[in-house]
């Protein structure tokens, strides 16, 4: 059985032995680095059955506490959950090398609702936290953002303003609330979102980017079905790829590691292993 799924496996027999309440608040994340291979079986994916199963993957409206489960780093810095994002920034940082810094890391999942932009503002809120360290938050969603409402910001300009040259960068980027963080969210939704995100300007802005900031993080749309993750990705440092115990298909992660380029994927996070999904076990 391929790393991932051992990951997977363990998280649903950890999830039957849940019993105490207080244990059931929070969310544990696993940490799968060099994704090889021979990682992830090679099933053939049946493409007609898998964009049946694009986007409406969740029919149900938000509720509040899924904005305060986006920003727990922020809310809760002390929580065990603060602890494990904090887990994961080292890890990457610890990958990271002089001929591969590492700056600009893109975050994505297979389909939405597994827990990507979660990743995304958490992994973001806890390396601000790093002394001397200058963060950028990025929303990469031209679709469907949800940066800004769980950060509770209301932009003048966002990323695609930026893209077509209708703003400058340091006019679109905000301060989050209560976080040396910066973030370049979404304002307007472009009828264009993959040409925009795929164009020269969008490299351009990545490689300006870069040399302003420590760290770049990018919350991109879910892998299959659309350019768009691909396509920032490319022109990233590296890719970190979201699953969603009991949720995430096998098919499905074999399908993005194929369309990212597995040399790409830094490692996958474990997401939603909590008993108790109904107050910070993440699902989206």
């Amino acid at each position: 059985m391929a790393k991932v799924y051992d990951a997977l496996r363990r998280a649903e027999q950890e999830r039957r032995k849940l019993s105490d309440p207080a244990s059931q608040a929070v969310a544990r994340l696993e940490w799968e680095p060099e994704v090889t291979d021979d990682a992830v079986p090679s099933p053939t994916v049946a493409r007609e059955s898998l964009f049946r199963r694009l986007w409406p993957r969740r029919t149900h409206g938000e509720l509040a506490g899924d904005f305060n489960k986006r920003r727990i780093s922020l809310l809760q810095p002390d929580s065990y959950v603060a602890e494990q994002f904090r887990a994961l920034r080292g890890r990457i940082d610890a990958i990271a090398t002089p001929s591969r810094p590492l700056r600009t890391i893109a975050v994505t999942s297979a389909l939405p609702g597994e827990g990507k932009t979660t990743a995304s503002i958490n992994l973001a809120l806890v390396t601000a936290l790093s002394v001397g360290r200058r963060v950028l938050l990025i929303d990469c969603d031209l679709r469907r953002p949800r940066v800004h409402s769980a950060l509770g910001l209301r932009p003048k300009a966002g990323l695609a303003e930026v893209l077509i040259g209708d703003v400058k960068l340091e006019d679109a980027v905000v301060r989050a609330e209560g976080a040396d963080l910066d973030v370049l969210a979404v304002r307007d939704r472009p009828v264009n979102p993959s040409e925009l995100l795929g164009s020269p300007s969008m490299h351009d802005l990545i490689t300006a980017v870069a040399l302003r900031y420590d760290r770049v993080i990018l919350d991109t749309p879910a892998a299959l079905g659309l350019p768009d993750a691909k396509a920032v990705g490319d022109q990233c440092d590296g890719l970190v790829m979201v699953v969603r115990a009991d949720h995430t298909r096998q098919e499905d992660v074999q399908s993005v590691l194929e369309i990212l380029g597995r040399e790409r994927v830094l490692g996958v996070v474990l997401n939603g292993t909590v008993a108790d999904q109904g107050r910070y076990g993440y699902q989206s």
